[in-house]
């Protein structure tokens, strides 16, 4: 296994940055959540031209058949954008549900034709798969309903897992947004009284949701990057005392503090995607979570009076990291599986 980048996964970095720097810049995002938050279009020309649908889909069913280290540099680059677009809920979570089932679906799916949403919490877990749901299947017909669905409102269809199958939703579910601290990414609570359904093959949620934290992880990523350079670039040009600020010993200790923390926190990233086994799932979580969070609140802080402004984009990273943070599985909840996973004896 190596951390390094490959020559396509510089290639694939490329291309959806120069995307998203001439079609998703901050100002934009900024402009869009005061109305409707996705942006449809910009993620019809991520699947359309570049393909990111259908990156972790084989080729037999239409897609690229590229590795979760290609679906990982695409996250980092989105979460460098906080991009508005159902790339994580639709490519990754719930194409990763779909995929051992081989159902047509998936073609769909990697065309970008249609997305999809994985129909549990965003704060459930591999620990804790089932938080948020209280489903009822009666024959063909589902009722209940799961708080907090990131990516509902703007799924084609529901993807929803009941008692290890998953089941296809197109019809006579409700979908009410919710409050949400991610401006960015809404979640939704979705409510089936009777909807009709589609049984598409057996789902191990656990291991599909561990999956998904793994590369959440390189979003978290992509966050915590965006913030560094910008904050390094700031601290550069923002003057105190006939000086730059980032000319003061204070200043420079910190931000070669978080330099420190983004190297580890790729480092991290790259490990779970390349091996997205229990135990590196659980150390980039444990790591990555709580460092988008501090740097993003270093950012603020560092910006001085004008990362207090909403209209400065910053906000919109601190709160995309606080909401990752506690979305499948919580640090702490990351750092107890793994001390579990290794041996590491707890509290008498």
């Amino acid at each position: 296994m190596t951390l390094l980048y490959s020559e396509v996964e510089e290639e694939l970095r490329a291309a959806v940055r120069g995307l998203l720097a001439d079609r998703c810049p901050p100002a934009a995002v900024l402009a869009r959540i005061e109305s409707d938050p996705y942006d449809l279009d910009l993620w019809k020309t991520l699947a359309g031209e570049i393909g990111v649908a259908g990156l972790l889909i084989p080729e037999e069913h239409g897609g690229a058949g590229a590795t979760a280290s290609e679906a990982a540099v695409v996250l980092e680059e989105l979460g460098r954008a906080a991009a508005p677009v159902p790339f994580f809920t639709s490519a990754v979570l719930a194409t990763r549900a779909l995929l051992p089932t081989g159902d047509a679906l998936l073609a769909e799916l990697a065309e970008g034709r249609r997305a999809a949403a994985l129909t549990v919490s965003f704060a459930a877990s591999a620990y804790r798969p089932g938080w948020g749901a209280a489903l009822r299947l009666d024959g063909a017909r589902l009722s209940g309903s799961v708080t907090g669905v990131a990516g509902a409102e703007v799924a084609d269809v529901l993807l929803v897992p009941v008692d290890g199958t998953l089941y296809e939703v197109t019809e006579g579910a409700s979908v009410e947004v919710a409050p949400s601290l991610d401006l960015t990414r809404p979640v939704a609570t979705v409510t089936f009284d009777g909807a009709p359904v589609r049984p598409v093959g057996a789902c191990d949620l656990a291991e599909v949701l561990r999956a998904a934290a793994g590369l959440l992880a390189s979003e978290q990523l992509g966050v915590a990057e965006w913030c560094l350079d910008t904050t390094l670039a700031y601290v550069k040009e923002r003057r105190q005392f006939a000086r730059p600020v980032g000319s003061f010993q204070a200043i420079k200790h910190r931000l070669a503090d978080l330099w420190l923390d983004v190297v580890r926190a790729r480092a991290a990233a790259r490990s779970a995607a390349a091996d997205h086994s229990a135990v590196s799932v659980a150390v980039a979580q444990a790591w990555n979570a709580e460092v988008a969070v501090r740097v993003a609140e270093e950012a603020v802080q560092l910006h001085g009076g004008i990362g207090m402004t909403w209209e400065h984009p910053v906000h919109l990273y601190l709160k995309r990291a606080k909401a990752a943070e506690i979305a499948l599985g919580t640090p702490g909840d990351h750092r107890a599986a793994l001390a579990s996973l290794v041996d590491v004896p707890g509290p008498e």
